[in-house]
């Protein structure tokens, strides 16, 4: 299953990564620069063939890709030369306009963001099932007991049902999350609907630095009814079924799901569980085994909400796409500022081997389901990975493709080509930049996949 995961995360990541190529090597050759090399992967090419000037390679490692256009490193050489300018020869990138040069570093960003609005518009356009839970709550603090959260300090209460936060009407639990991931820290009025009444209050949500999130302490509520037991699990073998109704475990009521969250802290080895099934009390043993201080999966899966969005017309869908698009842009954004103010960065900043994983872990739990399930999932996921590529690319660093922007952006401003000296230095403080980020990212992917 391991080896099936990273199969489709590399297969993702280089659709990704071949959208954002393509973009530098359409726009390069629109605007006068010839283009040397087009590669995915990195390495020593398994495959090569030249047509039309064009050396198109595929390379031994199947992550990341290039497009290397002709002079890109002219400065180089100038440097090394000791020139002060870069020679400025027809078809390298140097030898066109700072212009040109920035719609050729613009263009791979720009096509990760034309990408993921056509995938998401293909998505809605066919529409797809979403699983979700109610938009009833239950309170971390009465199932942790003895801790305090916003959301049980702001006055909200088991059973509640949150209706609206801030201008957003919410239906499900997805759309809780929705509103409070993205708010961190900040003042949020949440209506709830209490016994017949509709209550105001307003929640702060915290800041979890383990991953940038705005937390405020409630889980879903989800009424204990199995949806689905997995053939040959530990509850499978002790005969639940599904529909039926989970009343106690291990003499301890459980109104909700949650409720065995603290129950399995104290890692039990058997489970006794009392269930009702067609009117009729049951009592069942469920042998369950611990890994690592991790309780092993029951096999249980409960009952969702599920619902199908509509399927919008073409331009309805390129519409909505764009909107997902933006919506999604601005969420990361805001999740970047955040890696300033002290979260965990092994675990918010994702190297190339997590994000493979990550990957391959949503396409295969997708078409787990169904394959028409399995292709929306991943699709949806490589267009949220395309759109934060296209961010971490326009970041004002050296090496990366905002970086070079900007460099030609001073050269328009200045009105003269910037030296080679110039251009060196800013290059080199980029390449170490990078390489530092990549070391703490791959070291980050490390301690991810072991915690797995």
């Amino acid at each position: 299953m391991l080896i099936a995961k990273i199969i489709l995360g590399l297969l993702g990541l280089s659709i990704v990564v071949f959208i954002h190529e393509l973009g530098h090597f359409l726009a390069a050759r629109l605007v006068g620069i010839d283009v040397e090399a087009f590669s995915i992967g990195w390495g020593s090419p398994i495959f090569k063939k030249k047509a039309g000037g064009v050396e198109y390679r595929i390379g031994m490692f199947p992550i990341g890709g290039y497009c290397k256009m002709k002079g890109e490193n002219e400065f180089q050489e100038a440097y090394e030369k000791m020139e002060q300018e870069i020679p400025q020869v027809k078809g390298t990138f140097y030898g066109v306009s700072p212009l040109r040069r920035i719609i050729a570093s613009f263009a791979g960003p720009f096509f990760n963001l034309i990408f993921a609005v056509l995938v998401l518009a293909v998505i809605w356009g066919v529409g797809f099932e979403v699983h979700t839970l109610d938009n009833r709550i239950v309170l971390a603090s009465d199932v942790n007991s003895g801790e305090r959260y916003p959301a049980g300090e702001a006055g909200l209460m088991t059973g509640d049902r949150i209706v609206k936060i801030g201008n957003a009407v919410i239906s499900n639990y997805r759309d809780i999350q929705e509103a409070i991931t993205a708010n961190p820290e900040k003042n949020l009025p949440i209506t709830v609907e209490r016994d017949g009444a509709v209550l105001e209050f307003t929640v702060r949500p915290q800041l979890d630095k383990s991953t940038g999130a705005g937390k405020i302490g409630v889980y879903y509520w989800a009424d204990p009814v199995v949806g689905m037991v997995t053939p040959e699990s530990p509850a499978a073998i002790a005969g639940i079924e599904e529909g039926d109704r989970i009343l106690r475990v291990n003499g301890q009521d459980i109104p909700y799901t949650v409720a065995m969250l603290p129950i399995l802290q104290d890692q039990p080895p058997v489970l006794t569980v009392e269930y009702e099934r067609n009117g009729g009390i049951n009592a069942a043993d469920i042998v369950i085994s611990y890994t690592d201080g991790q309780a092993a999966d029951m096999g249980i899966s409960y009952q969702t909400l599920r619902y199908h969005t509509p399927s919008y017309s073409p331009l309805g869908a390129l519409v909505q796409g764009a909107r997902e698009t933006w919506k999604t842009f601005v969420i990361s954004l805001k999740s970047l500022a955040l890696l300033f103010r002290g979260i965990d960065l092994t675990q918010a900043v994702s190297g190339p081997i997590r994000i493979t994983y990550m990957v391959g872990d949503v396409a295969a739990e997708g078409f787990g389901q169904s394959i028409g399930m399995g292709l929306i999932s991943t699709a949806n996921f490589l267009a949220l990975i395309s759109i934060a590529l296209c961010i971490m690319n326009l970041l004002p660093l050296p090496v990366l493709d905002g970086g070079m922007i900007l460099l030609f952006i001073i050269e328009i401003i200045k009105g003269h080509p910037l030296r080679p000296k110039t251009i060196y230095a800013f290059q080199t403080v980029g390449v170490v930049l990078i390489f530092g980020l990549m070391i703490f990212a791959v070291f980050g992917d490390i301690l991810f996949l072991v915690r797995r």
